[in-house]
This record gives C-alpha cells, sequence and structure tokens, in this order.
C-alpha cells in the first residue's frame, strides 16, 4: 500500500513528539533527585539519563525534519514549512549541544522552543474547525510561557515547571497535527 506524503508526514510527527515524551518520562525516572519544577529539562541531557534525553530529542528534531519535507511535498505552505524545518533543526541541536555547552545550547533551546510555537500558530492554516482554534491557542500558550520564562516569571511552577509550560503545548500540537495529517486527505 502506497501513503501519501502528508500520511507520511503525519506518522513522522506523531512518532517524533510521542517518542520525545516517553523518553522525558523515563529520563526524569532515571536522573536521581529530579524535580520537574526546580530543574530545567536541559538537565536531563547531562545527567545519568542523558543518552536517553540526548537520543530523544535528537530523534524528535530528525524525525520532524524528515517530517516536514514530506509536508513540503504534500502542501505548498512556505512559512509553515520554515518554521518547522527551523524547529526541527533547532531541536537536533539541543540533543548535541547539551546545558554544559554554554551559549550555543541557549540558542539553539530559544529557537527549538520559539519556532515550535510559531509553528504550531501557522499551522492553522491546513486545519478545520475546531482544530484551527486549538492549534493557535496551544501556539499562544507556549509563546506566552517563553516570554513568561524569559522574564523570570514562573508563576510559583518553578523553571522547570515553566519550561514545561513552554514544551508540552507544541508537543501536543504535534501530535494532534501528525494525527489531524493521518486521517485528512491531502489539499488537490
Amino acid at each position: 500500500m502506497v501513503y501519501s506524503d502528508g500520511k507520511v508526514a503525519g506518522v513522522l510527527f506523531f512518532i517524533a513528539s510521542t517518542q520525545f515524551v516517553l523518553g522525558m518520562i523515563v529520563a526524569e525516572a532515571l536522573y536521581p533527585g529530579y524535580s520537574i519544577s526546580t530543574n530545567y529539562i536541559s538537565d536531563l541531557g547531562i545527567g545519568p539519563s542523558s543518552l536517553v534525553f540526548n537520543t530523544s530529542i535528537f530523534l524528535l528534531g530528525l524525525l520532524s525534519l524528515i517530517g516536514t519535507y514530506f509536508l513540503y511535498r504534500a502542501y505548498n505552505l512556505k512559512v509553515i514549512i520554515i518554521l518547522l524545518t527551523i524547529a526541527a533543526l533547532a531541536s537536533m541541536g539541543v540533543g548535541i549541544f547539551t546545558e554544559n555547552s554554554g551559549p550555543m545550547h541557549l540558542f539553539v533551546s530559544f529557537f527549538a522552543f520559539l519556532f515550535s510555537g510559531l509553528s504550531a500558530i501557522f499551522s492553522y492554516r491546513l486545519m478545520k474547525h475546531p482544530f484551527f482554534t486549538i492549534v493557535l491557542l496551544l501556539g499562544v500558550m507556549s509563546l506566552s510561557a517563553l516570554f513568561l520564562f524569559i522574564g523570570n516569571f514562573y508563576l510559583g511552577l518553578g523553571v522547570g515547571g515553566m519550561e514545561r509550560m513552554i514544551v508540552y503545548p507544541t508537543l501536543i500540537w504535534m501530535i494532534g497535527f501528525g494525527s489531524f495529517l493521518i486521517a485528512f486527505p491531502e489539499k488537490s
């Protein structure tokens, strides 16, 4: 059976984000004393869970990048393709340039956060109602949390909790976006 490019993109996005959610949970469990409130997510990339975390986030980026290629083949949406490409490359960078890599880690992390949130927002062009509204809200939630995080306003969640408010909406979006692409036919 031959699958359309849009469905292949959807499967890759779904797998990319799902495996990262599970990889992050496993990495948190492998890191003694890890706190989702007081530890940065990237602490998982330099501690005893580094192999799991760095591999998982690199795969998130790699599978997303390949998925973006198939999305490009299926739809003529240049803005979302550019945003997803940057987000995917930055995610791969987080797995390569770990927290102890200095400024490069901050750079790739910021770009992964920013362009993932923007990707969620700009994916609305493919969505049908009510998912149209949901993807916009998830993107706005992620970007709002990013700006609060940059301003050191953690709303009682701690640095790790606020980082998760940046990351979780985009992971939820990518799982939903992938499911949407799997379920709906490409535009002719």
